[in-house]
């Protein structure tokens, strides 16, 4: 198993901003996105990351939006290396960047859910409803939805996103915008989660951003279906009325939470073994999803 863990970049003299897992250059006319190995558990970043996880998130999302591009516009230029910069043109980076267009954000975020789990089960346990939309009566922990709802939430610079109503996000952006991405987010999830049965996986929900470009057109953007952005889970194992195993950082929380990790930085090392348990999940995501081999394995 590799063992080095890339945690932070430094691309030549391009500003740069970073977030939990991700640095951003601005190169101008487009931008610079590179999937570092960092990894977050309760909105806390660990000191130590897993190795190859920036490479995973960033394949699978590329490999998500060149099978959207029928439906959607997305901000994907390039994930090729030849098309870096030559002054930023590093084998280290190979596999975990995307050139992109820059977009003007829409400062939602998108949640589709199939499946009632996470704070949408929460919230039914509590009132019947999941982020205040209706739902039947007598579902269980991670049930089937009848159709697959859109859930807005605010996105919050720190700590944790607010779930908000349909109407409240067309307060904050408008509603011809909101209609827009309400539509296309359910028109994704339906052909991702229709792809992903296909290979024996279960999209029980998702988070999208969109933006629009320079000429006004909305587009895709960020990272794209990945575990860190999805729950996935094995249709082999599913059984509703408990939680399921995840292709995710589930090692990672369930680590945390053995430890009784307050949920407050600094985050605390993780063991080998979870590492590299970690690390594996994330690798048989990316082969079940995409039906080819990790190349970085």
């Amino acid at each position: 198993m590799k063992t080095t863990a890339l945690l932070t970049t430094s691309v030549g003299a391009y500003p740069k901003r970073s977030g939990k897992v991700r640095d951003v250059y601005d190169l101008g006319e487009n931008l610079l996105i590179v999937a570092t190995d960092r990894i977050s558990a309760f909105d806390v970043v660990m000191p130590n990351g897993i190795p190859d996880k920036g490479r995973v998130l960033t394949q699978i999302s590329v490999f998500w939006l060149e099978m959207l591009a029928e439906i959607t516009p997305h901000h994907l230029i390039s994930a090729s290396l030849k098309d870096l910069p030559e002054d930023v043109r590093d084998e280290e980076l190979d596999g975990r960047f995307m050139i992109c267009r820059k977009a003007r954000v829409v400062p939602i975020e998108c949640i589709v859910r199939g499946y009632l789990a996470g704070s949408g089960w929460k919230e039914y346990q509590e009132k019947g409803t999941a982020c205040g939309i209706a739902l039947p009566k007598g579902l269980k922990q991670c049930s089937q939805l009848p159709e697959p709802i859109f859930t807005p939430s605010t996105k919050a610079e720190a700590g944790h996103d607010e779930n908000i109503s349909f109407e409240q996000a067309c307060q904050l952006v408008g509603a011809p915008t909101m209609t827009a991405v309400r539509d296309r987010s359910l028109a994704v999830y339906k052909l991702a989660a229709d792809y992903a049965a296909q290979r024996g996986i279960i999209l029980a929900d998702t988070k999208f951003e969109w933006g629009f470009d320079a000429a006004g057109q909305l587009m895709l953007i960020d990272e794209v279906l990945t575990p860190d952005s999805s729950r996935f889970w094995p249709a082999d194992t599913y059984k509703p009325g408990k939680d399921q195993p995840s292709f995710d950082k589930q090692y990672v929380r369930n680590y945390l939470d053995k430890i009784e990790f307050d949920r407050q930085p600094p985050g605390p090392l993780l063991p080998a073994v979870v590492v590299r348990k970690t690390r594996e999940k994330y690798i048989e995501a990316y082969n079940r999803i995409t039906g080819q081999k990790f190349p970085w394995d």
